[in-house]
């Protein structure tokens, strides 16, 4: 679907990166609620989703969600979902640490899986700050009782 697709270009490229043991790279699309018992298993888990907030298409924030209220409120089309499976983790208690990367779209584009100049241009930016993300926590990432999942939206 277009820029709404940023998650899947992402993932496919940190799939070929030489990421710490016990790093995972996921493609999550939209799962919702299958993809609980990941969130279940996994301490810290590092989201990359499009979003339509009004920002310049390709800019890029980190917010760190701990309630399903602290999603932007005009999350792309499977909002519901994710702000639904963090509310379902609260409820059983097992939230991990998530990062979410936003990315700012223009518009959810219903053809295509290309992305346009402007988006395809962050996707090496957002590898970087997932790898600095990686590098600052590599203590948690390499320790063998944690396990960590880069899940792709």
């Amino acid at each position: 679907m277009g820029d709404e697709g940023i998650g899947v270009h992402v993932a496919k490229q940190l799939e070929n990166e030489l990421l710490p043991a016990g790093v995972d790279v996921l493609d999550g699309g939209t799962g919702g609620f299958y993809l609980l018992e990941y969130f279940e298993i996994y301490k810290h888990v590092i989201l990359v989703d499009a979003t339509l907030d009004g920002n310049t298409p390709g800019t890029i924030r980190l917010i760190k969600p701990r309630f399903a209220s602290d999603f932007p409120p005009a999350m792309s089309t499977h909002d519901i979902g994710l702000k639904d499976l963090v509310s379902a983790l609260q409820v059983l208690g097992k939230m991990p640490e998530i990062d979410l990367f936003v990315v700012s779209i223009h518009s959810i584009q219903q053809q295509g899986i290309e992305l346009t100049p402007a988006i395809a241009g962050v996707v090496p930016d957002i590898i970087n700050k997932i790898r600095c993300l990686v590098a600052l926590d590599e203590s948690i990432f390499t320790e063998p009782t944690i396990e960590n999942m880069i899940a792709i939206d």
